[in-house]
């Protein structure tokens, strides 16, 4: 039963069961306490319904695409993520685009109908995804659409829907330890639905947030993509700001994308996430991962293939965790460098 970890902010600080996170940590003289660090698992309940496209994401071993084997692996690797430091993942309802980057996505990938109902098959391998995450006192950022995929919804009306029974069900079978995340990168033109895209998905945020049970909420923001900053009203009633550092080569940009949020007449004290970068120099000593920390916001891996395009490491199943099948062990150099970093910087090494 779910129930175990509860996340909470105070301020520009995240609380797990009432505690700060990583409390006392302090790292190269910037506080890590309070911070979450996380990184973008989108696909943990990632298949594919259209018949034409399910074969590219066959196993290398077997020849075939397996759902259950795909949950059933990361679910096995969480605890090795929590003994590195890692506090958090970033889920998706809908996905990402399963070959990391790609404007052609004819492949579907929902957890929801076209009348916004949810599918069995996708809340089971979720829920597993949530428990375990529940009882190793880790939280899930959990999207509920994606770009390339809301269009699979019938009308706005089918979108409300979906919201209302997305949140419906998280708080109905108790998990506290999720944030919420409307929609991936609201301001990507290939939204098909307004009221996911930056000038109304206030709207949608202010639905999540008088969804309750028992007089409990969950909190809730939207992200945007790479370099950009929220809008006002966004903020004015979200609880947690999610930022993208996609495309951000010089990472002292990241610190001012920070201070340009910060600055915004509707911001209030609340923590600032990065929940996706597909930025890796975590071998040099200014990254964007330590520039967010040294500003105090959290920050998020977003391990995708090398080079952009379409890449897909399907022949070899060895890379990122966006590209399916995803290989979910720690089996990359790109993979050890960023785990082996957050676990110096949040004090687990040795």
């Amino acid at each position: 039963m779910a129930g175990h970890t509860r996340i909470d902010v105070d301020g520009e600080d995240f609380l797990i069961n009432g505690e700060p996170t990583y409390a006392g940590r302090w790292w190269q003289g910037h506080r890590v306490e309070g911070l979450l660090f996380n990184s973008r698992m989108v696909q943990a309940i990632f298949d594919d319904l259209n018949p034409d496209t399910r074969d590219r994401w066959a196993y290398p071993d077997t020849g075939t695409w397996d759902a259950e084997r795909n949950v059933t692996e990361l679910v096995e690797m969480l605890p090795e993520y929590c003994r590195h430091g890692l506090l958090a993942v970033t889920l998706n309802l809908q996905g990402g685009c399963p070959e990391s980057y790609g404007r052609i996505q004819p492949w579907i990938n929902t957890a929801f109908t076209a009348y916004g109902e949810l599918r069995p098959a996708y809340l089971d391998r979720l829920k597993r995804v949530l428990e375990r995450l529940d009882a190793l006192g880790m939280v899930a950022i959990v999207g509920l659409f994606y770009f390339a995929q809301d269009e699979r919804l019938l009308d706005e009306a089918a979108v409300r829907r979906g919201v209302d029974n997305a949140v419906g069900w998280l708080l109905d079978n108790g998990f506290g330890n999720v944030i919420v995340e409307v929609s991936n990168e609201c301001d990507v033109p290939r939204y098909e639905h307004e009221i996911l895209q930056p000038q109304r998905v206030h709207e949608l945020i202010e639905q999540v947030r008088s969804t309750t049970r028992n007089g409990r909420r969950l909190l809730v923001g939207t992200s945007y993509r790479g370099r950009s900053v929220p809008g006002e009203r966004v903020v004015g009633v979200s609880d947690v700001i999610l930022l993208h550092g996609n495309g951000v080569t010089d990472p002292s940009f990241i610190g001012e994308m920070v201070r340009r949020t910060r600055a915004l007449a509707t911001y209030r004290p609340m923590p600032i996430v990065f929940n996706e970068d597909d930025h890796y120099d975590f071998d040099r000593p200014v990254n964007n991962l330590t520039v967010a920390l040294a500003n105090h916001a959290s920050w998020g891996y977003f391990d995708a293939g090398p080079g952009a395009g379409g890449f897909s490491a399907r022949s070899d199943y060895v890379e990122g965790f966006q590209n399916v099948p995803v290989n979910w062990r720690i089996n990359t150099d790109r993979k050890r460098a960023f785990f082996g970093l957050i676990r110096s910087i949040t004090g687990l090494a040795g």
